[in-house]
């Protein structure tokens, strides 16, 4: 008999991805991020970038490193969503993030990231939150700055001709360090 409770309908649950999980992963990134159907969101990166945000092998190295977690999200059995979490010592990298185009807007973002810092203290005791972004993103910058991240002016370049990452469509990017202290935030997490 099982007796795990059920989730309300509507609600948010939260588990680590499973590698039955990867096609449906790659699905959900993809079309949160690149092509026509990511234009529906606000996170497209359609002008930027062409070609592939990941690939299976990318989402497959995530679920089965032992310093990660891919946590999926889901509403009434549907994946809407996940994101990455790295251990690196003091600090947690956060990477992966999609949400699924239809659905932003809505206040999700805020519910997942809240649930991975959560996750990523309670779990592996990090200090600090790590990720990093399109330096020309400032619409997504300006929403992580308002969940508590701030600008580093740290950057790495962007792996041109080394299409696993898209295919540029502009000569200027580069990727930009945001960190937030986690020691600060204790805001509350969804029900799991």
């Amino acid at each position: 008999m099982d007796t795990a409770p059920r989730p309300t309908p509507g609600e948010l649950t939260f588990r680590a991805a499973e590698t039955a999980d990867v096609d449906a992963l790659v699905s959900l990134i993809e079309s949160a991020y690149r092509g026509d159907a990511s234009r529906v969101g606000w996170t497209t990166e359609a002008d930027l970038l062409e070609g592939q945000r990941t690939d299976p092998q990318g989402v497959v190295g995530v679920i089965e490193s032992p310093t990660s977690r891919l946590l999926a999200v889901e509403r009434d059995g549907a994946l809407i969503a996940c994101c990455q979490l790295e251990h690196r010592g003091d600090h947690a990298y956060f990477g992966m993030f999609a949400v699924s185009p239809a659905l932003q807007g809505a206040g999700l973002g805020k519910v997942i990231i809240a649930e991975a810092e959560r996750t990523a203290r309670e779990t592996w005791g990090v200090r600090e939150m790590h990720m990093t972004v399109i330096s020309a993103r400032d619409d997504l910058i300006a929403w992580y700055e308002r969940r508590g991240y701030r600008r580093t002016g740290k950057m790495t370049p962007f792996p041109y001709g080394d299409e696993r990452f898209g295919i540029p469509q502009r000569d200027d990017l580069q990727f930009e360090l945001l960190v937030k202290d986690l020691t600060q935030d204790r805001s509350p997490s969804p029900r799991r």
